[in-house]
């Protein structure tokens, strides 16, 4: 099977040669090690010679100061918006305001002013023809309401003005629906899946109740996974965290596959998850970065990739736990991942 083949068959739960494997996205900090390891000059190469499967296509989103389509709103109160230094908690511009009213008070982004079709359509080319192109959306529609008032206020708002939270989580909304129709009209017949998600998941359970999630989230995620599917794209949601309460809503949603599988979180693991999940919808991540990735050895990363292809003869994207690869990964254990797979 090709690249494109073996992820259209993994995440469509068909028969493989082997899973599909997705190498993640390293950071700036990680990269020169694994290319000094691998002794290869550039990413390309490093993917080519690892056989991984699935190339990221990042959005190109131009609007200062943080130039990022996954922060692409200035809601801070304090200096500017950093896309690395961000923070979901610091009181936001609707921190403390109750009357939608005071919605359009905030200078609104217009997608159509920071990206373009042309500028999107090179980024998709731009990716090798032979990988599964996948479309790096975020359309983090939560987690930016949150950054909106600040964390805290955002949840006492949708308890205690939920109309107030509802105009700014549906406003946003429509920045991403608008944002993603500009890239995959640009990019039609030509991207395989996009990666769309918000974290509302914690280390032991959810951060919210499944029915604050039912009311203020989930609307805004079926409309942003109807719109991937109406261009032929397969979805990939997103979220860290303990989220196995709410898998049965994300399938009703419309989820192709689950990301990340954060391993170590409660009721996470592999073993449950392809128990109670396996027949209903695909994954992708599943070798744990908290420990195993980082602490672990190669013997012991080839063994967990043994299990995971157990439980999941098709089905899952066999990659870490989480998108980011970051620098405390020795690579000898990233290779030991793709090693096993072969």
């Amino acid at each position: 099977m090709d690249k494109i083949e073996r992820f259209l068959a993994t995440i469509e739960r068909r028969p493989v040669d082997r899973p599909a494997a997705w190498l993640g996205m390293p950071t700036t900090d990680a990269m020169p090690a694994l290319l000094a390891y691998f002794g290869v000059d550039d990413e390309e190469q490093l993917k080519r010679l690892l056989d991984d499967d699935v190339w990221p296509v990042e959005v190109p989103y131009h609007h200062p100061p943080a130039n990022h389509i996954a922060c692409a709103f200035d809601f801070t109160k304090k200096g500017d918006t950093d896309y690395e230094e961000r923070s979901l908690t610091a009181p936001g511009f609707f921190d403390g305001k109750t009357d939608p009213a005071c919605l359009d008070s905030f200078q609104w982004p217009d997608p159509a002013e920071h990206m373009s079709h042309g500028e999107c359509l090179e980024a998709v080319e731009a990716a090798p023809g032979d990988y599964a192109r996948l479309g790096i959306m975020w359309s983090a529609h939560f987690q930016d309401a949150c950054s909106a008032f600040g964390m805290e206020d955002a949840l006492m708002t949708m308890l205690t003005a939920p109309k107030m939270f509802q105009a700014v989580i549906d406003r946003i909304t429509e920045f991403y629906l608008a944002a993603n129709r500009i890239f995959y009209e640009a990019a039609q017949g030509k991207l395989h899946a996009v990666l769309i998600g918000n974290d509302f998941g914690s280390q032991t359970e959810l951060m919210l109740s499944p029915d604050a999630l039912r009311t203020f989230v989930f609307p805004g995620t079926r409309r942003l996974i109807a719109q991937a599917h109406s261009f032929g794209l397969k979805v990939i949601h997103h979220s860290c965290g303990a989220v196995s309460e709410v898998i049965p809503d994300l399938i009703e949603l419309g989820a192709d596959v689950i990301h990340p599988i954060q391993a170590l979180a409660t009721g996470m693991d592999a073993g449950r998850l392809a128990r109670d999940f396996r027949d209903r919808v695909s994954f992708c991540g599943g070798v744990d970065v908290q420990r195993l990735l980082v602490q672990g050895t190669p013997d012991e990363l080839a063994a967990e990739v043994a299990r995971l292809r157990g439980l999941f003869p098709t089905g899952l994207v066999i990659s870490p736990s989480h998108e980011a690869v970051l620098p405390d990964i020795p690579p000898e254990n990233i290779a030991a991942i793709f090693r096993a797979l072969r």
